[in-house]
């Protein structure tokens, strides 16, 4: 483990939302009982299905993520950066990991076993709590996305999806991801985002790049996502 990873690694728990309230003295443990692995392009990082349950924390780099829908079809539900943290537990009732996670470009991740979870418990039992913070996270987003599907008409999800990805992003005007990808995470077709995505443009909400966005508005972007 490279000094340089475990000093960015340090640095990105220390402003994770999910740790704050639980005391700094997690980030050792987390750090010395789990694992920095650097991943390249289209490495996996977990896998839907898997037994092997646990945290996965994003220390650099940007990573997608796909669950398996109806006719056994791969869809991508999410995009991430620094900072991102996901997963599950089986002192929680969990089961298997419910998603996969793939590297974009080169990745350094951690990632923290349930056994190593039990571990860092033995020194610091408020790990758990930290987790089940962790947990409501995850909920509260999934919750707010099923709540766009349903209220929202395509042009204003497409504005608060790219608000919420930006809010998750490392650099929060930067979006890197292609048109292509935006579309399949919105259920929406790439010729319906294409148009949306130039009218955004035309108005200086955002600026295209090849495989990337530039938010120029977010306070206007979210006031569309937010129009009735």
């Amino acid at each position: 483990m490279a000094l340089n990873d475990r000093d960015q690694a340090k640095a990105i728990l220390s402003q994770s939302g999910w740790l704050k309230d639980h005391g700094a003295d997690l980030t050792e443990p987390l750090l010395t009982h789990g694992r920095l692995l650097r991943l390249q392009h289209g490495q996996w990082a977990q896998a839907e299905g898997d037994d092997q349950t646990g945290l996965l924390v994003v220390i650099a780099g940007e990573v997608q993520m796909f669950c398996k829908a109806p006719g056994d079809r791969e869809v991508l539900m999410g995009h991430g950066g620094a900072g991102l943290a996901i997963g599950q537990t089986l002192r929680f009732g969990g089961g298997p990991r419910l998603v996969t996670v793939i590297s974009l470009g080169e990745t350094l991740v951690l990632q923290v076993t349930d056994r190593a979870l039990t571990r860092i418990a033995a020194e610091a039992p408020q790990i758990w709590q930290a987790v089940a913070a962790l947990l409501y996270l995850q909920l509260r987003g999934l919750v707010q996305l099923v709540a766009e599907t349903i209220a929202l008409p395509p042009r204003q999800r497409l504005a608060a999806r790219l608000d919420l990805l930006s809010a998750g992003a490392r650099d929060r005007s930067l979006l890197r991801l292609s048109q292509q990808a935006l579309a399949e995470m919105l259920g929406l077709t790439r010729k319906t985002v294409n148009a949306y995505l130039a009218e955004f443009e035309r108005d200086g909400l955002i600026r295209r790049g090849y495989g990337e966005i530039t938010l120029l508005d977010r306070r206007r972007l979210r006031a569309v996502a937010e129009r009735p």
